[in-house]
């Protein structure tokens, strides 16, 4: 491969660093951390093998190249039967479409359709009504005191926007949100066996939950995605058995995908706009700069904070040697704050030309990236139009998570 030059990377300091990571210091406010692993270069080892990419213009290139592929199931089954990547959740998610690659991934994703100009529109109406009920709520709940945005808004707008598009029953949402928040370990970056446990349980409930639904509504057929997805497969695929399969994994995608960092984005931009006043201010003078704000929202602290991709041959990244099947984890809540790309980037700037890889890139660009800008912009307008101006009652405690952030609590009071 000729000259390679191997970055000089103490692992030892690598795997401090993670340490700090983890605590709940580091999970509050994991961007000095971040800051010190990209000094050490834009490529550095990871401590349990594979490589960790932190700038911006690396991470970027990387999405975008259809060399990096997908850990997906073949991959997996080559890691060996005592890896995490043998735990059934790791298995049942490689089947899932962000997991896949072409050509399955070209035909799966075009069978799915997409958030078209009209979808959007009639989903945005119903999003509208169900923002004006949230905050009915949690207006009541403020005049006795102080109140839960996670819990009364962030995690509820999501299940009730995907629920309502999906025709799942509304009793069955709380329950498939606690299904989100423990399946997301099996894709976090380091998982211990407690966590990929309470994945695999999870998951094995979701495949359930969706097998019967997919049989329901092949017996009983509507105007709904599950159904056209049904009558789509019945095209492709003559297995009605692989057909109904193919529409579970879709299903169960849309869900997770629409829930867990949704819900994030919600409470972090909340949290943006509550710890400081003057924000509230500029929006409520502002109201344009609405979209801006979400965007630079997904930049300052994105809901995922890794992506990993899989080396289709041996190659050089930023002159480090990378062979074939070897992991690398796009640190992307790292390259977001990279000052190569970003002045000021640890400054949260509405008024900043948008760029961020929050929604991923190339092939894999998330398909419901119009449905989550779509409901944070609903709220954020709402929310200014119609509330007198939130004050943060406490700092929000912080799920243990690297790869995917989650807001535990978001406490607000009426200033």
């Amino acid at each position: 491969m000729g000259s390679v030059t191997t970055p000089s990377v103490d692992r030892r300091a690598v795997i401090s660093l993670f340490s700090r990571l983890r605590t709940a210091e580091g999970q509050a406010d994991p961007f000095p951390i971040y800051a010190e692993l990209r000094a050490r270069g834009a490529v550095s080892p990871a401590p349990w093998g594979g490589h960790l990419v932190t700038s911006y213009g690396t991470c970027d290139q990387v999405l975008r190249n259809g060399a990096w592929l997908e850990p997906d199931t073949a991959w997996r089954e080559r890691q060996g039967a005592r890896t995490r990547w043998s735990a059934p959740s790791s298995r049942e998610i490689s089947r899932t479409l962000p997991a896949l690659n072409p050509p399955e991934h070209t035909r799966v994703r075009r069978s799915a359709g997409s958030f078209d100009r009209s979808t959007v529109d009639r989903i945005g109406r119903r999003v509208d009504q169900v923002v004006e009920r949230l905050l009915d709520t949690l207006h009541e709940r403020l005049r006795e005191g102080e109140a839960d945005f996670a819990a009364l808004v962030s995690d509820e707008l999501p299940v009730a926007t995907i629920g309502d598009w999906l025709g799942l029953p509304s009793a069955d949402w709380p329950r498939l949100r606690e299904l989100t928040h423990d399946q997301v370990f099996t894709q976090e970056l380091l998982p211990n066996a407690s966590q990929l446990a309470r994945s695999d349980a999870a998951m094995a409930e979701l495949r359930a939950y969706f097998l019967d639904l997919v049989r329901e509504r092949r017996g009983r057929p509507g105007d709904d995605p599950v159904s056209r997805w049904i009558r789509t497969w019945d095209e492709l695929e003559p297995d009605r058995d692989k057909a109904d399969e193919t529409v579970y994994f879709l299903a169960l995608f849309v869900l997770l995908a629409a829930l867990e960092t949704t819900a994030t984005l919600l409470s972090t931009m909340t949290l943006l706009l509550v710890e400081d006043p003057d924000r509230w201010g500029l929006l409520a003078e502002h109201p344009d700069l609405v979209p801006a704000f979400v965007e630079e929202t997904l930049r300052h602290d994105p809901p995922t904070h890794v992506i990993s991709r899989v080396a289709s041959a041996d190659c050089l990244l930023e002159d480090t040697e990378v062979r074939a099947g070897e992991m690398v984890h796009l640190m992307v809540g790292a390259a977001h704050r990279d000052p190569a790309r970003f002045s000021g980037p640890d400054s949260f700037d509405p008024r900043r030309r948008p760029s961020h890889l929050a929604f991923s890139g190339g092939i894999h660009y998330c398909l419901g990236a119009p449905l989550a800008r779509l409901e944070a912009q609903a709220l954020l307008r709402h929310m200014i139009a119609r509330l007198p101006r939130l004050t943060l009652v406490r700092r929000p405690a912080m799920a243990s998570r690297v790869a995917f952030r989650r807001l535990l609590n978001l406490d607000v009071s009426l200033t």
